[in-house]
């Protein structure tokens, strides 16, 4: 391949990564043709890209991006695989399916353009995403108005309920007097 021709094929790479610095890397080239188009498809249909690269073409457009160091992970066949809501739901989507599909290996992957191995994308799929986190925070951040709500209608509905009861007595008692 010429060099032009090369450079053509990581401006192509890069295009389509966009700004994008989570990437996983997986090696799909074991599975057969309809288990591969499922998969694919699957994934298209979630917003999750793949492509199949050549290692030396992906690692200089990566590089471009921002991402350094994916040597130990572009080895061997490799796809690229980016997109969907955050790097956590992408790594429980890949997980997921290597899982279910013995030939699918998970070889690594960047985050924010940190390199991680394939064990760090497993660990990554086991932690809260994204919105998990904002309701978290936002349980966090109400969750002392709702206790200063609970304690002052604790102590009131029981008053409340006392005096209703005490109410109730004094009307049934007159009606027992007149009859």
């Amino acid at each position: 391949m010429s060099k032009q021709i090369k450079q053509m094929i990581i401006d192509d790479i890069r295009q389509k990564l966009g700004e994008c610095r989570d990437v996983l890397v997986v090696n799909a080239s074991k599975l057969d043709a309809v288990t591969d188009n499922r998969f694919r498809g699957t994934l298209r249909a979630k917003g999750i890209h793949l492509l199949q690269v050549k290692n030396t073409l992906a690692r200089r457009a990566l590089e471009e991006v921002g991402v350094k160091s994916m040597d130990g992970v572009l080895t061997g066949p490799s796809t690229l695989v980016w997109g969907g809501e955050d790097i956590v739901s992408l790594s429980r989507e890949i997980a997921k399916w290597a899982r279910n599909l013995q030939k699918l290996e998970i070889k690594g992957g960047a985050v924010e353009g940190q390199v991680v191995d394939a064990k760090g994308v497993v660990d990554l799929s086991k932690s809260p995403g994204r919105l998990e986190l904002i309701s978290q925070i936002a349980g966090l951040a109400l969750s002392p108005g709702a206790r200063l709500c609970g304690a002052l209608l604790g102590p009131g509905g029981k008053v409340s309920g006392q005096l209703k009861a005490l109410a109730d007595k004094e009307d049934a008692a007159p009606a027992d007097a007149a009859a």
